[in-house]
């Protein structure tokens, strides 16, 4: 699976009382299709991933899937405690046609988590997913220290495909892409302007002639109504040959782990400035490193503010106040504060969606 350019990290929106905002769900993933974004990454650490039980976590799978176009890349967040628990929602990501799934290290017996421990669980996971895995460290919540050399002995496994590495740390990501350039190479279906071909893009069409589906006045009122699509024409593809794929989860690092060979980004700050996320993207794409330098500066000071400072409150508002739906996070996380609602106003002055 080609797993490259600009992704976003997505948040699950809540009601007051904490309950799955679903249909907040839908309109947020529709939103995020009509971005430059290349995709999405649903339930990771942005999406509040450890506060769900597997019935709301399958559920907010599957809703994300069905609003989102299918010509962007799904990322499904579904590590566990367990071997067993990781690779049932594993299966569910699969059946809901996600492309890959993000596997981070267990975390309640951290002592106990030793380099074989860590290599026989990722191995073993790999061995039975049915959808492709990337690894995820993110050392400020695991506490494992994912090794450098264990990312390229996992690399190794024709079922482990990258990683999103959240450490901040360019020297870790310049390691991991030297030591992983020996990994096996894999021949994966592209567009033809080399794009990804997701799962969604290659499910066979109904056949049936588009028709208006009738939408309740209320439902109008009270998020998105999604009208039935057209029969998608089947696609050309062409062929591509990747290796490991690194990416970044740190805003401040974007332009430099590209420069330095890494596949692309994924953001929590995405979740409520995806376009000017993107235009770093862009810009280093048309090699204008100048500009993209300019672009990563503007969106520097505000994500480390929004998303290492306030972390999910604040995102959450961030994105409340950019367009998309945010919400209060759950408990034991707190709302914000009117003053860094007011800041975070501030920071985001120049940086609408």
């Amino acid at each position: 699976m080609l797993i490259e350019g600009a992704f976003a990290a997505v948040t699950t929106p809540f009601y007051p009382d904490e309950r799955v905002y679903y249909r907040k769900i839908e309109a947020n993933m529709a939103h995020y299709s009509r971005t430059p974004l290349a995709g999405m990454v649903v339930l990771g650490s942005t999406g509040e991933a450890v506060t769900l039980d597997d019935a709301e976590t399958r559920d907010v799978l599957r809703i994300a899937a069905e609003a989102t176009s299918p010509e962007k890349v799904l990322i499904a967040g579904v590590g566990r405690e367990s071997l067993k628990s990781t690779l049932e929602l594993a299966e569910a990501a699969a059946h809901f046609e996600y492309d890959a799934v993000l596997i981070r290290t267990p975390t309640y017996y951290s002592p106990q988590i030793s380099y074989e421990a860590a290599l026989t669980y990722f191995r073993s996971v790999a061995d039975r997913s049915p959808l492709p895995v990337m690894l995820y460290h993110i050392p400020k919540f695991v506490p494992y220290p994912m090794p450098v050399e264990l990312v390229a002995e996992l690399a190794q496994h024709p079922n482990i495909v990258g990683i999103k590495d959240s450490s901040g740390d360019l020297e870790r990501i310049k390691g991991m892409i030297a030591s992983t350039r020996n990994a096996p190479r894999r021949t994966v279906a592209v567009t033809n302007i080399f794009e990804a071909v997701t799962a969604r893009m290659l499910k066979p069409s109904s056949g049936e002639l588009a028709q208006a589906t009738f939408v309740a006045a209320g439902d109008l009122a009270g998020g998105v109504a999604l009208a039935a699509a057209p029969p998608r024409e089947s696609i050309k593809t062409r062929s591509r040959e990747v290796g490991f794929q690194v990416l970044t989860g740190s805003a401040s690092i974007v332009l430099e782990s590209l420069e330095a060979g890494a596949a692309g980004a994924v953001l929590g700050f995405a979740a409520c400035a995806p376009q000017a996320f993107h235009e770093v993207y862009s810009a280093w794409k048309d090699h204008d490193l100048k500009l993209a330098a300019e672009k990563q500066q503007r969106i520097a000071g505000p994500a480390k503010r929004i998303v290492g400072d306030l972390g999910i409150s604040g995102i959450k508002y961030a994105c409340d106040f950019n367009g998309y739906y945010g919400g209060r996070p759950r408990l034991p996380l707190l709302p914000l504060s009117a003053e860094q609602k007011r800041e975070i106003e501030s920071l985001l002055t120049d940086l609408r969606n």
